[in-house]
């Protein structure tokens, strides 16, 4: 028997078709293949090809990468999760423990399909699963030897969320005084240095290992790096093969990543200033923002109408005027409300703050 569409997926295929069509965006425009790849072959040089890692622009983009961090070696990997996996696991061979502490809300634990305990065997802690950064207590009540402690800074599934800069420098001290490595998952790193009011490598050395992205906010293909000390990285590399990681080539990515850190990483104060701006603006217009202010140039915004009304007329809108100022709205917690999260990416600087506070108004006046 024939079913119809429901008006969720009706309002799905709509998005997708109106997406197509846009020739304006928010934060991140879709850009043609054909278009990217020539971007790429402008900034890419004659020896920015490399063989399994070796030489080239990945040699290159690791340098800088260890420089930034201010730590002695790095790895770029394909993955951000096949870097913390690989991590992990060298840090539970040497302590000769499974236990790691993690936050209940994790990307390690939250969208990786459980993979430290399907892959590696490795047994989680959970530290808090309350959206906000882990405290120092709830890592010393639980008891025994730990592998690893991580910390991911912003939370993004606690909306985006970090700690001060006093309260990360304590927790690391708690993890030295307990003798156990701290792991920081940076995915978004890069934007998190305004709020704490530090830079790369102040934050890093409160760590023994930390993870990057470039595919984010930088604007790369895909890929990641891990930096730490060069026995740990050495063993991280091996992790890289036994999990097929080790590519035959990887330079797109490099070149891509190397292009993201040299535009796009110098506007990370411009970034925070305006999510701070579209907040209060965002707030004037009837919405609710988490958290007030924000912590990083992402945020989460709230609506007060119900998912499927207030995305109907954010669809409606992109097949009027080919903009594209938000992703699919979702049911919030509270009954009645939706919610989304904004990045604020070098796109959105193009556009005024009045301007984007009047498109989201429309979304609750239509």
């Amino acid at each position: 028997m024939a079913t119809t569409p429901s008006s969720s997926d009706d309002l799905r295929a709509r998005r997708k078709a109106a997406a197509e069509n846009c020739d304006r965006w928010l934060s991140h425009p879709r850009v043609p293949v054909q278009d990217r790849l020539q971007q790429l072959t402008e900034v890419a040089c004659e020896d920015s090809a490399d063989v399994y890692g070796n030489d080239g622009d990945v040699a290159a983009l690791e340098q800088e990468v260890a420089d930034l961090l201010g730590k002695p070696a790095a790895v770029f990997m394909p993955t951000g999760i096949m870097a913390q996996q690989s991590v992990l696991r060298v840090y539970a061979d040497r302590a000769g423990t499974d236990r790691v502490a993690v936050h209940g809300l994790s990307h390690l634990l939250v969208h990786e399909l459980n993979a430290l305990e399907e892959v590696h065997r490795l047994r989680i802690e959970r530290m808090t699963s309350e959206p906000r950064q882990p405290r120092p207590d709830e890592l010393a009540a639980i008891p025994g030897k730990l592998a690893a402690v991580t910390v991911e800074l912003p939370l993004r599934d606690g909306g985006f969320v970090l700690p001060t800069w006093d309260e990360l420098v304590v927790f690391a001290e708690s993890c030295r005084e307990r003798g156990v490595p701290l792991h920081l998952d940076g995915a978004r790193l890069w934007e998190s240095t305004p709020y704490l009011g530090h830079s790369l490598a102040e934050i890093a050395a409160l760590a023994s290992t930390v993870y990057v992205s470039f595919y984010k906010v930088l604007g790369g293909l895909s890929g990641a790096a891990l930096a730490g000390p060069e026995d740990v990285i050495a063993e991280v590399r091996r992790w890289q093969r036994r999990l097929g990681g080790n590519l035959y080539t990887l330079f797109p990515y490099a070149v891509s990543a190397r292009e993201g850190l040299r535009t796009v990483l110098p506007l990370m104060d411009d970034l925070y200033q305006r999510a701070v701006e579209l907040s209060m603006a965002l707030q004037s217009e009837g919405f609710r923002v988490f958290p007030e202010p924000p912590h990083t140039n992402s945020f989460r915004v709230y609506a007060p109408q119900a998912a499927d009304t207030i995305e109907a007329a954010a669809v409606k809108r992109m097949e009027t005027t080919r903009e594209a100022i938000c992703g699919r709205w979702q049911p919030a917690d509270v009954p009645g409300w939706s919610w989304i999260e904004l990045v604020v990416a070098p796109h959105t600087l193009e556009w005024q703050v009045d301007e984007v506070a009047k498109a989201f108004g429309e979304l609750l006046r239509h």
